[in-house]
């Protein structure tokens, strides 16, 4: 009879980075059903073009850049360092909807750490006082990984991808093997996202982009949606 043992950091990223993860990831589009029925993407190329401007200009000054700060914070036990950048996550959501998605995966994320009894009574009680946002929680999540950080940027930005493509496969619509060439672009362009996001410090850490609040503002009344976001 084998002896149980802990998943490995790489088997922990891997499971954190898939799709499967039970917190509500394929809900959201994050402004990309918007984009679709504006008329901004409308097939195979510019959905790609979409979610890589996405990464770069958004995602890994953004919320990546948050993750490269809150991982450390989190094994160093610094809940004011936590604190503060929970709160500019909390302060840069542009929209109801973008809130909500913030809120609802950082709680389904709390909920999946502790069904499995992964943080520390502590961690889970730092959680309760802030609210935590899906940063913040998923910062917890890849602090618990023990993994170098780049591989836990990485991982985080891999199963974004994993959601965005499938949400353009969907909404778009576009085929599996349209799906994979989005994959493989965004696989290439992932690297140099996190370099980005480890180099930001709280001076130049942004989430400036207008043109994606007001799609999430228009996709909050959308007559005909799949996504909450």
């Amino acid at each position: 009879m084998g002896t149980e043992t802990a998943p490995s950091g790489l088997l922990q990223l891997i499971w954190l980075a898939s799709p499967a993860l039970p917190i509500g990831g394929f809900s959201y589009s994050e402004g990309l059903e918007a984009a679709i029925e504006q008329g901004l993407v409308h097939h195979e190329a510019s959905a790609t073009d979409w979610v890589v401007d996405q990464l770069h200009l958004t995602l890994s000054r953004g919320d990546m850049a948050v993750l490269a700060q809150a991982i450390p914070a989190w094994q160093r036990h610094d809940t004011a360092r936590l604190k503060a950048l929970n709160d500019w996550v909390m302060a840069t959501r542009e929209t109801a909807e973008m809130r909500l998605q913030t809120e609802q995966m950082g709680r389904s994320l709390l909920d999946w750490l502790r069904n499995l009894q992964q943080a520390s009574d502590a961690q889970l009680q730092c959680c309760a006082r802030l609210p935590t946002t899906y940063p913040l929680a998923m910062a917890l999540a890849l602090s618990l990984a023990q993994a170098p950080l780049d591989q836990a940027l990485q991982a985080h930005a891999f199963g974004w991808a994993e959601n965005m493509t499938q949400a353009a496969l969907k909404a778009v619509p576009l085929g599996q093997s349209a799906g994979q060439r989005m994959l493989a672009r965004l696989a290439r362009e992932i690297p140099h996202a996190v370099q980005t996001a480890m180099q930001t410090t709280d001076e130049n850490r942004q989430a400036f982009s207008p043109m994606l609040a007001i799609l999430s503002s228009r996709h909050e009344t959308q007559y005909s949606r799949i996504f909450r976001s």
